[in-house]
């Protein structure tokens, strides 16, 4: 396990604290609060990256409003006014960073939907020809668009510990067939949207993954979804296959981590402020390219 910051939110019922972002127990709902915590590698980092969590929050509450007619979603409110009185203290510090929330419970697995042959995909097509155990075809380069959109689940990890990439048919073990095929088709049919949508604003979303809940029986979006910490985002007009892609997502960081040796252990290294800088204002840009306003 990693160590986390504690909340600046002391006097409020903290239930869970993620990665990234820290859950509130309002009694009938939960206030989900995005930090500007970074994490690499499943490890949280020592360094915040200024605005982060506002940009992550705000690029959520966008695209679930898009999928509407897609999928229900967890949202109460993103209006600070409308949130219980107990928060009412706080409401400078949660504006634009947090959400009113339905209690859903989490289902056991992350649906990753993969559009480019990219990352961990790429390895594993390289090494074995596949990815989670779906052939692809022969002689693809490096960021190549695949022809239809894959969906490979992956397990929910602790802090601190790894996903691991699982078969459709181990996430029907998990969760039985009819909700395995239901979150398969949603899946695919949310990134197909937004990756269309994306595009028009000329921004590749290669690859993403979402997180769905149980409530009443219904099957709703929870968590983030389309984000620069859930997606792989690449700008159009230098989109190249044959070689890996600038990115407007946390990939810059990824990169300088590598190239500084770290064994991607926990504790992470520090970040030199020029990383910082730019990682913000990255997570700025998409969000302007994507919704035409500033943070």
């Amino acid at each position: 396990m990693v160590s986390i910051p504690k909340t600046q939110f002391d006097d409020l019922s903290l239930v869970r604290q993620g990665k990234v972002r820290d859950i509130f127990d309002t009694g009938e709902s939960l206030l989900m609060v995005t930090t500007d915590r970074l994490s690499a590698f499943d490890v949280v980092l020592p360094d915040i990256i200024p605005d982060k969590g506002k940009v992550l929050n705000q690029i959520s509450v966008f695209w679930f409003k898009q999928m509407e007619g897609i999928v229900n979603n967890h949202i109460i409110t993103t209006n600070t006014d409308e949130y219980p009185e107990e928060f009412k203290p706080h409401s400078g510090a949660l504006n634009k960073r947090s959400m009113l929330v339905k209690k859903a419970e989490p289902l056991p697995i992350e649906c990753i939907v993969r559009g480019y042959i990219t990352g961990s995909g790429w390895s594993s097509y390289q090494k074995e020809g596949h990815v989670c155990g779906i052939k692809l075809p022969k002689g693809l380069k490096e960021s190549d668009k695949l022809e239809q959109p894959l969906f490979t689940p992956s397990t929910k990890a602790e802090v601190g510990d790894h996903d691991i990439n699982i078969s459709f048919d181990e996430a029907v073990k998990l969760i039985g067939t009819k909700k395995a095929e239901k979150l398969k088709n949603l899946s695919l049919e949310i990134y197909k949207k937004g990756a269309e949508y994306a595009l028009s604003k000329g921004i590749i979303i290669a690859d993403t993954k979402f997180e769905f809940g149980l409530l009443d029986g219904e099957i709703i979006l929870i968590d983030e979804i389309l984000t620069p910490d859930s997606s792989r985002f690449w700008p159009l007009n230098e989109y190249e296959p044959g070689r890996g892609q600038n990115s407007f997502d946390k990939q810059f960081v990824r990169d300088w981590l590598t190239e500084s040796g770290w064994n991607k252990k926990s504790p992470g290294p520090k970040l030199p402020q020029d990383v910082i800088d730019r990682t913000s204002n990255t997570y700025k840009e998409i969000y302007t390219k994507l919704t035409g306003e500033n943070v």
